[in-house]
């Protein structure tokens, strides 16, 4: 483990993290700094703690509608295997 310092809207936070994954969290954030300015710029948001509750709801309704997929697909490939099973249980049967 490693420590490192990462700064989020205008804060310092210390972490450990183990080496392969510094440059991940470093980027991360980056990522989460650059949409804070986003907002900022393109809402006239004057408040860091709006920009980040704003961009946790962002990020959250991508999670969740990710989740929504994969579970949709995952009901579609159960469905085709159901009919993959049956096709091989009647070429069985005859």
């Amino acid at each position: 483990m490693q420590k490192i310092k990462i700064n989020i809207a205008n804060r310092t936070y210390p972490l450990s993290v183990e080496e392969h994954q510094e440059e991940t969290v470093r980027k991360s954030a980056k990522k989460i700094n650059d949409a804070i300015n986003n907002y900022e710029e393109k809402y006239a948001v004057q408040d860091k703690q709006d920009s980040l509750a704003m961009y946790a709801l962002q990020i959250t309704s991508q999670s969740q509608d990710l989740t929504n997929r994969k579970e949709e697909d995952m009901s579609k490939i159960n469905i085709e295997l159901n009919e993959i099973n049956n096709m091989i249980s009647d070429c069985l049967k005859s």
